[in-house]
């Protein structure tokens, strides 16, 4: 059975598989559908994570809006054809570093 720790570590790989393109920059974001593609499947694994975690790890990192992690894996998943790419960008180029270090933070406290 994946625990935690599995779990947090399945979102920092994410993560770092959206980095190596992400450094590619906006313009590459908007005209390459493949890392459109990439980016979408990377945060519904990111979501999917976040949502299989324990309540208790959750309760734990109020710092980290869980809620919004889940419900972009929602959309991501069920409204395929309502996705933001705009939204996806943002979270993308703003978001995802400051949740990696406090996934990273939380892994180091799970002993």
């Amino acid at each position: 059975m994946r625990n935690d720790r599995d779990k947090l570590h399945d979102m920092l790989e994410a993560i770092e598989r959206i980095e190596r393109y992400a450094s590619q920059g906006k313009t590459a974001f908007e005209q390459n559908e493949l890392i459109q593609t990439w980016f979408t499947q990377n945060l519904q694994i990111i979501g999917e994570a976040a949502r299989s975690l324990s309540l208790e790890i959750r309760e734990q990192h109020p710092e980290i809006p869980w809620p919004k992690i889940i419900g972009m894996r929602n959309i991501l998943t069920h409204n395929y054809f309502e996705i933001d790419f705009d939204i996806v960008w943002v979270v993308v180029d703003q978001e995802l570093t400051p949740l990696k270090q406090n996934i990273e933070t939380i892994v180091r406290s799970i002993p």
